[in-house]
């Protein structure tokens, strides 16, 4: 079985390729583009979410989901924030582990998503599975942009610029996201929303 490697961080690829050796053919790609062009080659792809300039992970596993035959691809990043998680299932990762994870875990992880099943990181999956036993109010993607843009300090005019729509829909939005997570301030808008890992700093 044959495995590809996407991940800016030399350090980073040198040790999967070590670890990952020993059970499979590993080829590596430091960025999105690279990954492309090696893709048609192999039977999983191990993708980090943020390759530095270029398109991203997510974007990457988009385009090779979209290839004849494409191999299936796992993401293996330190993010982990439900935002992440969705952009990279919806774009057609089969599998979303953590970069803490157990070293047999990756290698069993590579076997089980090579199937066709999926594979998550534990702590993801635990995450997960209590969402559905105890759902909260679920936040639109919209909404979602929207404290993206709060926690980078931007006003409501400046949120408005940036996703193109009124600064009227944004308060609407605003009072939408402060009910669904019961808070009344920006600032604990961001930091719930942080420590939900809706989004990430």
């Amino acid at each position: 079985m044959r495995v590809l490697v996407v991940d800016d961080h030399p350090v980073v690829r040198f040790g999967l390729v070590g670890l990952l050796s020993r059970d499979f053919e590993v080829i590596e790609a430091a960025t999105g583009e690279e990954s492309l062009t090696k893709a048609s080659t192999v039977d999983v792809v191990l993708m980090d979410l943020q390759l530095g300039k270029g398109i991203d992970g997510v974007e990457a596993t988009r385009q090779i989901r979209a290839m004849d035959n494409g191999p299936q691809v796992v993401i293996l990043t330190t993010y982990d924030a439900d935002a992440d998680i969705v952009r990279a299932v919806e774009a057609g990762a089969i599998g979303y582990l953590l970069k803490g994870c157990d070293p047999e875990d990756l290698a069993k992880a590579v076997h089980t998503a090579s199937t066709g099943q999926t594979v998550l990181s534990p702590d993801i999956a635990q995450r997960l599975l209590g969402q559905v036993r105890d759902p909260a109010p679920k936040l639109s993607k919209r909404e979602i942009q929207i404290l993206q843009n709060l926690a980078k300090g931007l006003a409501n005019k400046e949120i408005a610029k940036a996703l193109f729509i009124s600064q009227a829909t944004v308060k609407t939005h605003l009072v939408r996201i402060f009910v669904k997570l019961g808070v009344e301030t920006r600032t604990a808008a961001v930091t719930t929303a942080v420590e939900r890992k809706l989004i990430r700093l």
